[in-house]
C-alpha cells in the first residue's frame, strides 16, 4: 500500500496521457455549460471522452466503442439521476448497429473476399499488379491504389476495399513490403474514388433526393436546384483521387508505419538452407533460353547433371509446370522456355556462363509459383517401413509422382547435397532426412503419405480450390449486377453472392466465419448508437447553427470552406449519410443568405462527408486497421494531411468546375 501511495508523485501522474484526460475533462465540463440542454451536455460529455479513448489508444479502438455503447445504454437507468427523461439512445436502438445495412455489408463482403481469395482469383489478380509494377512501394501504390479508386466510384468504398484486401496480402508476402505500408493507401483512395460519380458514395446517392425534398421549402421567386447527373462530380473525384495517389507516393515513406504483415510467412529457403546445411549463397534464380543456347534441345535431366542446378518450375508457352506431375527430367527445353532455378552462387555462375541464358533480376513467371506462401524448403523422413527404402529419388521419379525436388539427404554426421552430384542416386535407408523443394500445396498431400513422415510443420497451410473458380466469379457477378442495376439494399445484394458461395462451396461456413474481422464489425456497430444519441439530441444542430453564427458576414467562399469543416468534423463521429440529411438543408439556406449557388453548397456537404481520414470511424479506415496493425496515432498522422489536402483540392475544383 505504501508503494502505491509513493508512485503517486507528480512525475507519474502528470503524464501525456493524464494530462490530456485533464484537458479533455476540463473542455466537456466547459461544453456541457454552453448548450442549451442536459441531454446535449451528457452527449456532447460522452463525445469528448470517445474523441479522447480513440485519440491516446487507453483501450483497444473496439473496447472503447463497445464502452461508450453501453454508457448509452446504462443512461436509460440512471436518466432520473442524469435529470434525464429518458436514456439518450432508446434500449430498443441500442443494438441497430449490429443489423444497420453498413455492418451487415461489411460481414458479407469480407466472406465474398474470402471466397475469391479461396479460388485462388486473387492471387492471380496480385500477380498481374506485380508483373505491371514490380516490387517496389513506389510503383506498387499507384496501382493498388488507382484501381481500388476506380471501382470504388461504381460501388460502395468499403466493398471495393474489402475484395483487395486479400490482393494486398498476397502482395505483401511476395514483396516484403508490410501491410501497414499499403492497405493506407489503398484505403484512402477506396474513400476518395467514392467521389468520382453520383453513385459512388452513399451522400452523393442521396444527395438528389435532398436537393428536390429542399426545393419544396424554397423561397417564392427561387429557381428551383437541378440535380446532378452520373458523371457530373467526376472531375472532382479523379482530381481527389489523383492527389491522394500522388501524396502517398512522394510522402507515404515519412506518414506511413512500417510493421510487418498478418501473412503467414514461410520460412526463407535460403536463410534455412544455408543456416542448417551450410549453404550459404543458396537462391532461388528465373532464368530464360535463348534460341543460340547450348541448352535448346537437351533435357532437363541433362542440364541438371552437368551443372548440378535443380529446376523447380518450367513454363514452355503451356502455363506454369510446378510441382506433383509437373516437371519430370525427361521434359525438353526449347529456345524460349523460363526456368525456375535453385542453386548456390558459384554452380549458377558457371551455368549461366556455359548456356548464355538471360537471367531475370526479379523473378516475374514465376514470381507467384515460387513465392514464399506458395514453396519452399521441408524436411522429410523416410520412416522404417516405407515403400521407399531401397530405392532412389530417380528411381520413383520423386520430382514428377511426390512434387518433391531433393537437394540434400542428411544421413547420420553425413550431408550429400545435389551441389557435389548423386543425391537422387542414392537408395534411401530408415530415418534418412531429405531436404527438399516443394510446394506446399504437395506438402500438405504427402501428410497423409505412410511413406513419409513429414518434419516441417510451420509452413502455409493454404487449401485453393481452382474447380470452384467458375462458381465464385458467377456469385460475384450477380452481386456486382444487383449493386449496379437495382436499388436492391446493399447488404441483401452482398449477401446474395456471400450465401450463394457458402451454398456451392466455395467456403465452408466456419471459413466464412474465420473470414469476418469481428473487431470492425464491433467497432462499426457500437458507434451507431453515438451517431444516434449526437443527431437526436439537438447536438448536431446546435453545433452547426453555432459554427454558422459565429462566422457573421464574411466572403462566400469562406462560408463555403466553413460548411466543408463542419461536414469534415461530423463524418468523424457519426455516419456521413447522417451528416449529409443534417447539413444540406443548413447549406441551403447558407448558399440563400449568402448569394451562392444552393445545389452548390448541397453538393460541398456531399463531397466533404468522404474526407474521413483522421480516425478510424469511416467503415473502411476501420477494415484495414487489424490487418494493417494501425492504431488511431497512424491515422491521425497521415490522415490530418490528407484532411487538408482533401478540403484545399475538392473547394478548388468546385469552383472551378461549378
Amino acid at each position: 500500500m505504501s508503494a502505491f501511495f509513493r508512485s503517486l508523485t507528480p512525475r507519474n501522474l502528470l503524464t501525456p496521457t493524464n494530462t490530456a484526460a485533464m484537458l479533455f475533462a476540463i473542455a466537456a465540463i466547459w461544453l456541457a455549460g454552453e448548450v442549451p440542454s442536459v441531454a446535449m451536455a451528457w452527449v456532447m460529455a460522452i463525445l469528448v471522452l470517445t474523441i479522447f479513448l480513440f485519440a491516446f489508444e487507453v483501450v483497444g479502438v473496439d473496447v472503447a466503442a463497445v464502452t461508450v455503447m453501453v454508457l448509452l445504454g446504462l443512461t436509460s437507468l440512471l436518466a432520473p439521476l442524469m435529470g434525464l427523461d429518458t436514456g439518450l439512445v432508446p434500449l430498443g436502438n441500442l443494438f441497430d448497429g449490429f443489423s444497420s445495412n453498413a455492418v451487415i455489408s461489411i460481414i458479407a463482403v469480407m466472406i465474398i473476399g474470402a471466397g475469391l481469395d479461396k479460388t485462388g482469383i486473387m492471387s492471380r489478380v496480385a500477380g498481374f499488379i506485380m508483373r505491371i509494377g514490380g516490387s517496389t512501394e513506389a510503383r506498387i501504390i499507384p496501382l493498388i491504389s488507382g484501381t481500388v479508386g476506380g471501382i470504388s466510384s461504381f460501388m460502395q468504398n468499403v466493398g471495393a476495399a474489402a475484395l483487395f484486401l486479400p490482393v494486398v496480402s498476397r502482395i505483401s508476402a511476395r514483396t516484403n513490403l508490410p501491410m501497414s505500408r499499403l492497405l493506407m493507401p489503398m484505403g484512402f483512395c477506396a474513400i476518395l474514388g467514392g467521389t468520382i460519380t453520383m453513385v459512388g458514395s452513399s451522400p452523393l446517392i442521396l444527395l438528389n433526393d435532398l436537393i428536390l425534398t429542399s426545393n419544396q421549402a424554397l423561397p417564392e421567386g427561387v429557381a428551383p436546384m437541378a440535380t446532378f447527373q452520373l458523371f457530373d462530380v467526376t472531375p472532382i473525384g479523379l482530381a481527389l483521387l489523383a492527389t491522394g495517389i500522388l501524396y502517398f507516393v512522394l510522402f507515404g515513406r515519412f506518414v506511413l508505419p512500417s510493421r510487418g504483415t498478418d501473412m503467414v510467412a514461410a520460412t526463407d529457403p535460403a536463410q534455412y538452407y544455408g543456416e542448417t546445411y551450410g549453404v550459404g549463397d543458396f537462391s532461388i534464380h528465373e532464368v530464360r533460353v535463348p534460341a543460340g543456347s547450348p541448352l535448346v534441345g537437351t533435357s532437363v535431366d541433362d542440364m541438371e547433371r552437368t551443372w548440378h542446378v535443380r529446376v523447380a518450375a518450367v513454363e514452355k508457352g503451356d502455363g506454369v509446370r510446378l510441382g506433383a506431375a509437373g516437371v519430370d527430367r525427361s521434359l525438353g527445353i526449347e529456345a524460349g522456355t523460363c526456368l525456375g532455378l535453385l542453386g548456390g552462387r558459384e554452380q549458377f555462375d558457371a551455368f549461366v556462363a556455359d548456356t548464355g541464358v538471360e537471367v531475370k533480376p526479379e523473378a516475374e513467371v514465376f514470381a507467384e509459383a515460387l513465392s514464399p506462401v506458395k514453396a519452399g524448403i521441408a524436411e522429410i523422413v523416410i520412416p522404417p517401413g516405407s515403400g521407399l527404402v531401397g530405392k532412389s529419388a530417380r528411381d520413383v521419379w520423386m520430382r514428377k509422382v511426390y512434387g518433391l525436388s531433393v537437394l540434400a539427404i542428411r544421413r547420420g554426421d553425413e550431408t550429400l547435397t545435389y551441389e557435389r552430384g548423386g543425391v537422387r542416386d542414392m537408395p534411401f535407408k530408415p530415418g534418412d532426412t531429405l531436404v527438399v523443394h516443394t510446394t506446399w500445396v504437395d506438402l500438405t498431400r504427402l501428410e497423409q503419405d505412410r511413406d513419409f513422415v513429414v518434419v516441417t510443420t510451420e509452413y502455409p497451410h493454404e487449401e485453393l480450390r481452382p474447380h470452384k473458380v467458375p462458381m465464385a466469379l458467377l456469385f460475384f457477378a450477380i452481386t456486382l449486377s444487383l449493386v449496379l442495376f437495382t436499388d436492391l439494399m446493399l447488404s441483401v445484394a452482398l449477401l446474395t453472392g456471400a450465401v450463394g458461395m457458402i451454398l456451392t462451396g466455395v467456403l465452408s461456413i466456419d471459413e466464412a466465419y474465420e473470414a469476418v474481422s469481428w473487431k470492425t464489425v464491433f467497432l462499426l456497430a457500437s458507434l451507431i448508437p453515438l451517431g444516434l444519441a449526437v443527431e437526436s439530441s439537438g447536438t448536431a444542430a446546435w453545433i452547426a447553427e453555432q459554427t454558422l453564427t459565429a462566422l457573421g458576414d464574411v466572403p462566400v467562399w469562406v462560408v463555403q470552406a466553413a460548411l466543408a469543416l463542419l461536414a469534415t468534423f461530423f463524418t468523424l463521429v457519426m455516419s456521413n449519410v447522417g451528416a449529409t440529411v443534417l447539413l444540406v438543408p443548413l447549406a441551403v439556406n447558407m448558399a440563400l443568405g449568402a448569394g451562392a449557388n444552393p445545389a452548390v453548397f448541397a453538393l460541398t456537404v456531399a463531397i466533404a462527408t468522404s474526407n474521413s481520414f483522421l480516425i478510424p470511424t469511416h467503415q473502411v479506415n476501420a477494415l484495414i486497421m487489424g490487418p494493417g496493425g494501425y492504431r488511431v496515432p497512424d491515422y491521425m498522422r497521415a490522415g490530418g494531411i490528407m484532411t487538408v489536402l482533401f478540403l484545399i483540392v475538392a473547394l478548388a475544383m468546385l469552383n472551378l468546375v461549378f
